[in-house]
């Protein structure tokens, strides 16, 4: 059985192409469907964000198994084979394992330290559950994946440091005002850098919001997600008065507020601190505005020097990060590899239970004046004594289950106790917990 990664991202395909996995992202219907169709995959796994497509799967035959997943990823993306394998990249067993604990952990998305894409794996999971394409390999897997990325999160500083200028801004603005609790914000413009501004205000405990857009309608559907006010276009200068950061992002060719435009209605505000955060490019504020007193002004370029910074200290923390996922990557590697002594395990519990039945129901057959609970005893001791017997010869065989040698042990063992492995069930193979 090897584990098999199969997909696409940011790093490996054009423009063109994530468009049309941003398309998959958006289908109803799910890939996983096509696993009863496909004779070499066993378990499946499918991963879909707006930056990447991936299946994981379990198969015996490798080569097959990746023409069935690479086919339907053709049928997906909807483009050309040859131009489709152009992008894919492929990794087996522990490659796989290590790519998806590098996924999990934030460490190969667009934006390394992002906490949504653990969100988006464990919903993946949980669909794959649903269609019931998961047996114990991805179960032990996906669950491990899960506590990795925790351990990445606690155990380094990765997500805590703003490498998108939206998030910058808050960070920024955090560091004016202290508690953004209480503050209210004005997002000058609706488009993607307001709304990304404005769930990051929200997480800070921002409750007060009011949007401001040229067009009404794009104004009233960000207002609508975010719990927050609209005001006219033309109005938004009186506003200021009564808020405490503006964030600044719409498509305007010249600046749309000037130093003798607000300078009134800072009289009117008693020169309460007013933060502007101008991310719009051109520039939506003139930069005369900064030489207001109690104004405070900051472009897209001061940003830029938070995000650089950041951005050092995140691969600092990618580092840290990695020997977590490394170490890890080896305790499953540890874990894959005792499942090869799994069959023989289980064949020598069974026949040490058929035996320990066989010679029960003898020995009961000779005492019948016992009653049921003499009976449940007896049953029970020689269930202790077999479970005994056994702990030490299977201790044995998981120790060398790590070992190329390995073989040679299994073979022994099947020897020595005259098992037939071949009996061995394959879906009792999560009995090596036991």
């Amino acid at each position: 059985m090897d584990i098999y990664l199969v997909g696409m991202n940011h790093k490996t395909a054009p423009v063109e192409i994530r468009e049309r996995i941003a398309q998959v992202c958006r289908m109803t219907a799910s890939p996983l469907e096509h696993r009863p169709h496909c004779r070499a995959v066993e378990e499946m796994l499918f991963l879909s964000t707006c930056n990447r497509v991936e299946f994981l799967f379990t198969t015996r035959n490798g080569s097959e198994g990746v023409e069935e997943i690479t086919g339907i990823m053709t049928g997906l993306v909807g483009l050309p084979r040859e131009m489709v394998l152009k992008h894919l990249y492929v990794y087996k067993n522990l490659e796989a394992v290590r790519h998806l604990f590098r996924v999990a952990s934030s460490l190969d998305s667009m934006v390394v330290g992002e906490p949504q894409i653990l969100g988006q794996i464990k919903e993946a999971y949980r669909e794959a559950t649903h269609y019931r394409t998961v047996g114990v390999v991805l179960n032990r897997l996906l669950h491990k994946t899960f506590s990795v990325a925790k351990r990445v999160r606690t155990e380094t500083n990765i997500g805590c440091h703003a490498v998108s200028v939206s998030y910058a801004a808050v960070e920024l603005a955090k560091k004016i005002f202290g508690d953004l609790k209480g503050k209210r914000v004005m997002l000058l413009g609706a488009g993607e850098m307001a709304e990304l501004a404005a769930a990051h205000f929200r997480a800070q405990g921002v409750r007060e919001m009011v949007v401001v857009n040229r067009t009404l309608e794009r104004a009233v559907e960000l207002a609508r997600r975010f719990h927050a006010q609209t005001i006219p276009f033309t109005h938004f200068q009186d506003a200021l008065v009564d808020v405490d950061i503006v964030l600044c992002s719409t498509a305007a060719a010249q600046p749309i507020l000037h130093a003798d435009e607000l300078k009134p209605r800072m009289r009117r505000r008693k020169n309460r601190p007013l933060f502007f955060i101008d991310i719009a490019m051109p520039r939506n504020v003139d930069p005369k505005v900064h030489d207001l007193d109690n104004v405070y002004l900051y472009d897209i370029d001061d940003l830029k020097g938070v995000v650089d910074v950041n951005l050092a200290e995140r691969r600092y923390e990618a580092e840290k990060a990695q020997h977590i996922i490394d170490t890890e990557t080896m305790q499953f590697q540890q874990w894959l590899q005792t499942l090869d002594v799994v069959p023989t395990i289980i064949a020598l519990r069974r026949k040490a239970e058929e035996i320990r039945q066989t010679e029960l129901r003898k020995t009961l057959s000779q005492l019948p004046g016992l009653g049921d609970k003499e009976k449940e005893a007896i049953g029970v001791l020689t269930e202790s004594i077999i479970k005994k017997l056994l702990h030490d010869p299977i201790i044995f065989l998981k120790k060398k289950s790590v070992r190329d040698s390995k073989n040679l042990y299994v073979s022994l063992t099947q020897q020595l106790f005259n098992l037939d492995r071949e009996d061995a069930p394959a879906s009792s193979l999560d009995c090596t917990d036991g």
